[in-house]
């Protein structure tokens, strides 16, 4: 063993898994997560699910098996959830994120969101918070990407109308003005 950390466990919410499957991409983010322990919540798996009508294409991200499944059943962690569903809001949309908070929280790992003003709330309260730009830039550091290939899949992201800061051909100088890793 080398004595490196081992990655933090990433729990996703909706917004990435839908657009990369949308994208026809959910292939390359597990290939880009290979070895990292990847959650989401029986909340947005529950999303995603009523998304299939309109797209069924999300289908691929109930069946991947590489994506585990965050048990928020105690009380201790119905309790957490209580908390940040407190913090965030309790529409329908805000519960999705609410329930991947509280499970980054629980696994003392990172949340993946891109709605902007969950991941101002989550850091806000000590949670550590990334979105889609960030798993690129993340893979682009560890070798696993190039930053043309990274700016191909935003550039396909936004295909499916997926809001993110920046375009494909912006992608390398974002990161680099933004510290994004």
């Amino acid at each position: 063993m080398n004595g490196a950390e081992p990655d933090p466990v990433l729990v996703f919410d909706a917004m990435c898994l839908n657009h990369f499957a949308r994208a026809e991409r959910l292939d390359v983010l597990r290939d880009l997560l290979v070895g990292v322990t990847c959650l989401t919540t029986h909340v947005v798996r529950e999303e995603i699910r009523e998304g299939c009508q309109a797209y069924p294409i999300l289908q691929a991200v109930l069946d991947a098996n590489w994506l585990g499944l965050a048990r928020l059943d105690s009380l201790d962690e119905i309790r957490c959830f209580a908390k940040w569903v407190q913090r965030i809001g309790s529409s329908e949309r805000d519960l999705g994120e609410a329930s991947v908070f509280s499970a980054a929280e629980l696994s003392r790992g990172i949340a993946i969101t891109d709605d902007r003003e969950a991941v101002a709330v989550g850091r806000t309260h000590g949670l550590e918070v990334h979105g889609t730009v960030w798993l690129l830039a993340r893979a682009c550091r560890d070798g696993k990407l190039n930053e043309v290939a990274a700016g191909n899949i935003v550039e396909a992201l936004r295909a499916t109308g997926m809001r993110l800061p920046c375009s494909g051909s912006t992608f390398g100088s974002y990161v680099r003005r933004n510290g994004a890793v």
